[in-house]
């Protein structure tokens, strides 16, 4: 049976959630099903650019992948992106409304719940089947006033709800039960079944445990999905080492410090999965021995980040690397931190004011309300390399470092490298995406051998890897009963 939406809640974040939806995206389009995406809210700062000029989170563009769609804003209309532990950028539709506190968005869910709503109808005008992400856990019971994420929107559309659950986390029948027990009766009853991921041992220990969750909920389990290792799919709001290679020989190694506000750090994905690479995120620079190449990552608070960066020691560790004939990236945050002041008159990322920067560049800095956000393809400023990415920040960046570009990109110059060609930033995330474009920076910083994977190819493997694993474990008897039954009790109520 092909459902009409179909929304994946999870009972923890990292639940598999993300990659569930993913799974069933790419399974549909295998059946000729015209699907979408589509996740209400999201919080990460690991975010993607849309076609139409908007910013949502990378798992909802991953998914848009998956269903052999371009990525739209109306995929995930509320997207958060945490400047504090209290207070966050509020982007709608794409585009950049205004930071908010915690408690000034609580109280603006209603403005936000339409904006979904808006979305979720113009998808559901367009495409058959749309696949729902839920945002940590439906059971969250401090933020169900008004909420959007979850059971709040699965109620304002009446779609069915599939929980699934991290077995590999350990206690799983208690997150399930657990989950159920603190859902309203409509909330539970609207959950067609559970999908247990992560699963590595022998079924037949598990099977009687499964027994007692279906008599004990009357629940079908659906699917128990294997722990998939060596799985590829771009994570969205932890980094994670998981996808790095397991190296014999060191024969790179690249330092990126942990910033606070570390952003979009799928960049380093390709690098992470390089033979010849090791990349090392280091909290402090005595963590940092033996540096190649270091890089300085995007952050959503730039200033706050450099003066973390500069406390920790950062600076001086930068100045004697260089000066032992060491290179030094910026990426977008990182490439504004390389200069020599950033302004923020405005008090975008924090409160007004300005801050020196680490003068590597001749280059200064001003953040701007109006958000830059665009997908690029260009070259290399003095080869033809191709190289693509997308850029999203607020800065403007001028300076006569900038005479001397680090690419083209649409005909426009972007980043700068230095006169003696040890230091270079950028505002382009994804720089590493294209093996050619990898192999090229890393042959700039002193690696000569040429290894880079292809990024977009490992990318497709892994969502026809995780779709094959449903289609191989998934329950189809069970779900299309389950779906059928959601259905009929739909109609008899209504």
């Amino acid at each position: 049976m092909i459902p009409k939406a179909l929304m994946v809640q999870g009972t923890t974040s990292d639940a598999g959630k993300s990659t569930l939806v993913t799974a069933l995206c790419r399974y549909y389009r295998r059946q000729n099903i015209k699907v979408a995406p589509f996740k209400p809210q999201n919080m990460a700062l690991n975010s993607a650019v849309t076609t139409d000029g908007g910013e949502i989170g990378r798992a909802q563009a991953v998914q848009a992948a998956a269903c052999g769609l371009p990525a739209h804003s109306d995929m995930n209309p509320v997207l958060l992106k945490p400047n504090t532990d209290t207070s966050a950028q509020v982007i709608i539709h794409g585009q950049v409304l205004r930071n908010q506190s915690a408690t000034q968005y609580h109280d603006y869910k209603k403005v936000a719940k339409q904006a979904v709503l808006a979305s979720w109808q113009r998808l559901t005008q367009s495409y058959q089947t749309i696949i729902v992400e839920g945002a940590g856990s439906p059971a969250e019971i401090n933020l169900r006033a008004g909420d959007i994420a979850n059971m709040g929107f699965a109620e304002a559309v009446d779609c069915p709800v599939i929980l699934i659950a991290d077995i590999d986390r350990g206690g799983v029948f208690a997150h399930i039960v657990g989950t159920l027990a603190l859902l309203s009766p409509s909330e539970r009853q609207r959950v067609i079944g559970f999908v247990i991921n992560r699963f590595r041992g022998d079924m037949a220990l598990l099977q009687s445990g499964l027994d007692w969750l279906e008599a004990e909920t009357g629940k079908p389990v659906l699917a128990v999905l294997p722990y998939l290792h060596d799985l590829y799919l771009e994570a969205e709001d932890a980094l994670s080492s998981r996808h790095a290679i397991n190296h014999g020989e060191k024969l790179f190694n690249i330092v990126v410090p942990h910033l606070p506000s570390f952003s979009n750090h799928t960049d380093f994905d390709p690098l992470q999965l390089h033979a010849g690479v090791k990349v090392h995120f280091a909290n402090n620079p005595e963590q940092a021995d033996g540096a190649d190449l270091v890089i300085l990552p995007g952050s959503k608070s730039v200033r706050s980040d450099l003066a973390r960066l500069k406390d920790q020691g950062w600076e001086a560790f930068i100045q004697r690397h260089l000066r032992y004939g060491g290179k030094v990236l910026g990426i977008c945050g990182g490439f504004q931190m390389l200069g020599r002041a950033i302004h923020d008159p405005h008090g975008l990322e924090g409160a007004a004011g300005s801050a020196a920067g680490l003068g590597l560049l001749d280059m200064e800095t001003t953040l701007q309300s109006a958000k830059c956000l665009r997908q690029v393809t260009g070259e290399f400023a003095d080869h033809a390399t191709p190289v693509a990415g997308y850029e999203i920040h607020l800065g403007r960046s001028i300076g006569p470092a900038l005479n001397q570009p680090l690419f083209k990109l649409a005909g426009e110059h972007d980043g700068a490298i230095s006169l003696d060609d040890q230091v270079a930033g950028t505002y382009l995330h994804g720089l590493f995406d294209l093996p050619e474009a990898c192999d090229a920076l890393l042959n700039w910083a002193g690696y000569r051998q040429r290894q880079s994977v292809n990024f977009n190819a490992l990318r497709e493997a892994g969502i026809d890897r995780i779709a094959d694993t449903w289609a191989e474990h998934c329950n189809f008897a069970a779900l299309d009963a389950a779906l059928a039954g959601f259905y009929d009790s739909a109609r008899a109520i209504s």
